[in-house]
C-alpha cells in the first residue's frame, strides 16, 4: 500500500513502529558568521512511534541521538560542538525528546508537543510534522514516513558559546532550526 501526501492518514497504520535509522535524517540548521547556514545531523539515533490514527491524542514518540555522532561536514567543528561549548557530549551524551501531547492539525498535519532535553536541560518543544507516505518495502517491513520542523533558542538550553564578529553581530545564531525526516517499521508484534 502506498499513500500519498495529499490523502488522509489512513487507519491501517495504527500500531507500534521502531525508527530506521538508516533512513532517518534528525538535522539541524543553524546560521553562521550572519550570512550562511550551517547543516548538521545525529547519524546514531533510535526511538518509536505510537500511531493511533482514529485518536491521534493517544499517538506517542520518543527519540533519543547520540552527541558523539554529530556530523556538519567538518570534523574540526565536530570536535567543538562535543565539548562543553556546546552539547558537552562527554557529561550529556544523548539528546532526547519525549512527546507529551498530540494534536491533529490538518488532513495529514500534527503538531507533537514534548520534553527535549539537550545537555541536561528539558524545555517543552512543538514540532510541526506531516504524514509523508505509508508502503511496505520489498522486504515485506510494513513503513511509515513524517517530516517536522520546528525552531528553538539554543541559549534556553545552555549552548550559549559565541564570537563576536568585527563586522557586527556574532558567529553562530541563538535561534536553530530543527528539520527531521523519519522513517519507522512497524514492530511485527503489533502488525
Amino acid at each position: 500500500m502506498t499513500v500519498t501526501p495529499d490523502t488522509a492518514v489512513p487507519t491501517s497504520i495504527s500500531g507500534r513502529y521502531t525508527i530506521d535509522p538508516s533512513h532517518t535524517n534528525l538535522g539541524f540548521v543553524a546560521r553562521h558568521a550572519m550570512v550562511t547556514k550551517v547543516r548538521g545531523n545525529f547519524s546514531d539515533v533510535e526511538g518509536h512511534l505510537t500511531l493511533n490514527v482514529e485518536n491521534p491524542a493517544e499517538s506517542a514518540a520518543d527519540l533519543t541521538m547520540q552527541v558523539a555522532s554529530i556530523d556538519t561536514r567538518n570534523a574540526q567543528r565536530d570536535e567543538h560542538l562535543r565539548t562543553n561549548d556546546f552539547f558537552d557530549a562527554a557529561n550529556h551524551p544523548t539528546i532526547t525528546f519525549v512527546s507529551t501531547g498530540v494534536q491533529q492539525t490538518g488532513e495529514t498535519t500534527f503538531d507533537v508537543t514534548g520534553d527535549l532535553t539537550i545537555k541536561g536541560t528539558t524545555k517543552p518543544v512543538t514540532v510541526h510534522w506531516e504524514f509523508t507516505g505509508a508502503a511496505t518495502d520489498p522486504f515485506g517491513n510494513d513503513r511509515v514516513g513524517f517530516e517536522g520542523h520546528t525552531v528553538v533558542n539554543r541559549t534556553d538550553f545552555g549552548l550559549t558559546w559565541n564570537a563576536p564578529l568585527g563586522s557586527g553581530g556574532v558567529l553562530v545564531s541563538e535561534k536553530i532550526t530543527l528539520e527531521l525526516e523519519v522513517s519507522a517499521i512497524k514492530d511485527t508484534a503489533t502488525a
